[in-house]
């Protein structure tokens, strides 16, 4: 298939349904080629985005620009967009070869290059041979690759992947998360993807966005948006979290509320209110910024325990260790520490 991929851009885009206020003007780029994933928890505007996008959704101010052109106006058959929902929405009545077609079909393709592209569409997903068959006589999986292979046949400028994964399996989801992955970069096609699943996205995606309330709250790479996230909404939203409130001083050190401090390693304003982020999995036997306490809760989870340790004046952190030993039970004194370089520190 030949390579062919947009540059999206959103220009102040606003929603509203009723008094609820969809999107409250969203700007995005998404550069030619780029896999973007949209995350956030239930309404919070992803799905509204998307349908904007495509063409389901007109909004009530702002501008959607491909390649530079206004497409705002246009209907959803002349925006050259691929789309994959989560139902698939597969004809059942059609086969898989009728299914893949379809689309070609409405552009007018001649029979013979119709014959030809869903051939090779077909062998790149991995389903060369099911062409006879119903969408009732496949599994999840293979259904979920024909409503791709259906979404890329025409070439698309863009493609868009509303939650496809949602009805799938986990050992399955991980599996088709890789495939589109895969399947993405080969064709460098410009890919939004919508979730709510935090794993789902930092392994799909070159950037995230992370939306709540019609709005994003940040848009970075995946490291960045683990590890430096830039408010506590997207701190607590993406990956586990122990997040604290506290007071900056001097000499990186931030007195804690509730009590006791840390110590980070970047200068701060002293008496600036800052929130401070520590991952789970970043505690170790470290004597740096130490905290004791009694394990609560213990959790085997295969390469790892997981940890609710309440400390000494009432604090509770959520520990991970890797999995060696006994697993530590509740009643027991654990003492663990976290270098400074390893807190993150946003202004609140």
């Amino acid at each position: 298939m030949a390579e062919r991929s947009a540059e999206l851009r959103l220009e102040t885009v606003a929603k509203r349904f009723g008094e609820v206020k969809a999107l409250d003007g969203v700007s995005l780029d998404v550069t030619s080629g780029e896999l973007l994933t949209i995350l956030g928890p239930s309404g919070s505007g992803k799905t509204t985005l998307l349908k904007v996008v495509a063409g389901f959704e007109t909004p009530d101010a702002g501008r959607v620009l491909v390649d530079g052109t206004d497409i705002t106006a246009l209907p959803p058959a002349r925006r050259d967009i691929g789309m994959v929902f989560q139902n698939y929405a597969l004809f059942p009545h059609l086969t898989v070869a009728g299914n893949v077609a379809f689309p070609l079909e409405m552009r007018n393709v001649a029979k013979a290059e119709i014959v030809k592209r869903v051939g090779e569409v077909l062998e790149l997903v991995e389903l060369g041979g099911y062409e006879a068959r119903l969408p009732r006589q496949l599994s999840g999986g293979q259904q979920q690759r024909v409503a791709l292979a259906r979404a890329i046949v025409f070439n698309p400028r863009l493609l868009l992947l509303d939650e496809p994964f949602g009805a799938l399996d986990r050992k399955l989801r991980e599996t088709m998360q890789l495939e589109v992955r895969r399947l993405q970069r080969r064709l460098k096609l410009t890919t939004i993807f919508i979730t709510h699943d935090q794993e789902e996205a930092l392994v799909l995606s070159d950037r995230i966005a992370v939306m709540n309330k019609g709005a994003i709250q940040q848009i970075a790479s995946t490291t960045d948006i683990y590890e430096r996230p830039s408010s506590g909404f997207v701190a607590d939203f993406v990956g586990e979290s122990n997040i604290l409130r506290g007071t900056a001083g001097e000499g990186g050190r931030i007195a804690l509320e509730g009590g006791g401090e840390v110590r980070v390693s970047r200068t701060l304003s002293s008496g600036a209110k800052v929130g401070v982020l520590m991952r789970p999995e970043r505690f170790s036997a470290t004597a740096t910024n130490p905290f004791a306490g009694e394990v609560v809760e213990a959790v085997y989870l295969g390469s790892s325990f997981k940890l609710r340790l309440k400390c000494d004046g009432g604090r509770e952190l959520i520990v991970r260790q890797q999995a060696r030993g006994k697993l530590p039970q509740p009643g027991e004194r654990l003492s663990v520490g976290i270098e400074p370089d390893e807190i993150h520190v946003f202004d609140l």
